[in-house]
């Protein structure tokens, strides 16, 4: 006998449920076409009316007046309104982030490209510093490397930016995804501390059912 997995508008998951009380709480209006279930074997959750075997008796259940939902289930499948709503706060958080660590990294290449800072002066009272070798790695991170790095680190913050905004409004989960984990990445950005629980925060969002089936 097939049995199912279903969320309910609590959010909690409910599992190895029998067809016929999947029938049965469809008549009594505890679970509707909209409700997110998965088959037991199947990866992706779905809505309930993509189910033929519920068909009938989704179609039976609209025809009349359906009772009170029982407390110990409420009904499920959320909306899109509602998915909105909860990569609302994870988005706009990416967003603050990439933005800040865009700034830092446009700072940091005017310092480097319009002030030039002159190692032997600036540690003249330490002896160790006064070494060619040790000058000239100084110059080479505050140089050329400096730049590259400033670039790459304002490259990935576009992007984030960009997949937050994405997320933001529920369009192409994989670039959503992507963004998070790259806020993620230590050291790729000026901010990764606060990339950091952000990332994270967007990624558990992300990977809620009712979440995900509504990204087009």
């Amino acid at each position: 006998m097939a049995r199912y997995t279903i969320i309910g508008g609590d959010q909690k998951e409910y599992s190895l449920v029998p067809a016929e009380d999947m029938r049965k709480w469809i008549a009594e209006g505890r679970l509707n076409a909209n409700t997110l279930a998965k088959a037991e074997g199947d990866v992706e959750f779905r809505p309930l009316g993509g189910f033929p075997e519920f068909v009938a008796a989704l179609a039976a259940a609209a025809k009349g007046p359906t009772p009170a939902q029982a407390p110990s289930l409420p009904a499920g499948g959320g909306n899109r309104d509602a998915a909105l709503q909860q990569v609302k706060g994870p988005a706009i958080a990416l967003k603050v982030t990439a933005i800040l660590n865009i700034l830092l990294a446009v700072w940091s290449l005017v310092k480097l490209t319009f002030f030039h800072v002159n190692f032997q002066q600036l540690f003249a009272g330490i002896p160790e510093f006064n070494d060619p070798q040790i000058q000239s790695l100084l110059n080479l991170a505050y140089g050329p490397l400096g730049v590259m790095s400033d670039l790459f680190g304002l490259a990935i913050s576009i992007l984030v930016l960009i997949g937050a905004s994405k997320m933001q409004s529920l369009r192409s989960y994989g670039f959503a995804f992507a963004a998070a984990i790259l806020a993620m990445i230590p050291c790729l950005t000026p901010c990764c501390l606060l990339g950091l629980p952000f990332g994270i925060w967007a990624l558990v969002v992300l990977n809620r059912p009712e979440v995900k089936s509504h990204f087009t």
